[in-house]
């Protein structure tokens, strides 16, 4: 027996007309929200074929109805889906409407794989155009980093020198074992750690562990400048938290996962857009760091031990 309503439509379903005509046809309302969040022509935009876009779109009050901030369009531009984004202009959807902090549909467009999309007026200004360049330098550096396991710490504006010392940490001469920190996770290898300079300030990591990741590292290098951690947790996923001057101003949050808050500012809701799937990256561009290359997540030019305290300290 067909559903009467959107429940139970998993991301398997939305791609498939016959499924979403087949609910239509038994009462689903076209308009009703999904599990109560989100519109069927929203998930629809974001996880569906341009058939069912199109056939949704056609039966809505609205096509360009607001959920969560942003329109049906705003969704599948933000998805990179330019035939889902075709399929609503088709049926009346407008590129240019404000949303998203001055970020349209069109101007959001500009800024992705598709910027001739639409026919518009909308323009980038050149700092936008200058984020948008240095995201796709960014990407072709790290790509390809085994990121699993892996925890960083981004901070813009303060070199390598200058983090150990705010650490207290110890800098280790000569090599380290690498295999044996993989293998055996005890304070000296969650204590040790790899700092390097970078463009526009240092990164701190560890390949094997959280440890960079623990919020007293952000919160004393985070002194006077802003600072990006993630946890690249194998069971559950990129764990990001947000560091200024000292004060943890977001946590449990997910770098690279192309989604933020309805109230974003301008420049988060560009971010977000342009490293979707790449969480190194956005950590990296959140705090304003720019690495040529893998090399400070995975061969550090030096590498430090931190003294016994309590690294999970949330304030100073």
């Amino acid at each position: 027996m067909t559903d009467v309503d959107w429940s139970r439509m998993g991301w398997h379903s939305w791609p498939d007309l016959g499924e979403v005509r087949a609910r239509l046809a038994a009462g689903a309302d076209p308009n009703s929200l999904v599990r109560g969040h989100g519109r069927p022509l929203h998930h629809a935009a974001r996880l569906g074929s341009a058939e069912v876009v199109a056939e949704l779109a056609r039966l809505v009050d609205d096509v360009d109805a607001v959920d969560d901030g942003r329109t049906a369009l705003w969704v599948a531009v933000n998805e990179d889906k330019p035939d889902n984004a075709r399929a609503l202009v088709a049926a009346g959807a407008d590129p240019d409407r404000p949303m998203m902090a001055g970020w349209s549909p069109a101007r959001l467009s500009l800024a992705g794989s598709t910027p001739d999309l639409f026919d518009t007026g909308a323009a980038l200004t050149p700092e936008e155009e200058a984020a948008v360049a240095e995201a796709r330098r960014l990407i072709d550096a790290l790509a390809g980093i085994d990121d699993d396991g892996l925890s960083l710490c981004c901070v813009g504006g303060v070199d390598a020198a200058e983090a150990v010392r705010r650490l207290d940490a110890t800098v280790i001469e000569g090599e380290i074992d690498v295999e044996e920190m993989w293998d055996g996770l005890d304070d000296d290898s969650i204590l040790t750690l790899g700092v390097t300079d970078v463009p526009g300030g240092c990164v701190v990591s560890q390949p094997w562990a959280y440890g960079a990741s623990m919020p007293l590292v952000a919160l004393l290098l985070s002194a006077g400048t802003v600072c990006y951690d993630m946890y690249a947790n194998p069971k559950s996923g990129n764990q990001g938290e947000s560091t200024h001057d000292g004060v943890i101003t977001g946590s449990d949050l997910h770098p690279g996962g192309g989604w933020c808050a309805a109230d974003a500012p301008a420049a988060e809701v560009l971010r977000t857009f342009l490293y979707r799937n790449h969480a190194i990256e956005y950590c990296c561009a959140y705090a304003g760091v720019r690495p040529t290359d893998a090399r400070p997540f995975l061969e550090p030019d030096r590498w430090v031990r931190l003294p016994a305290r309590d690294w999970w300290a949330i304030s100073l």
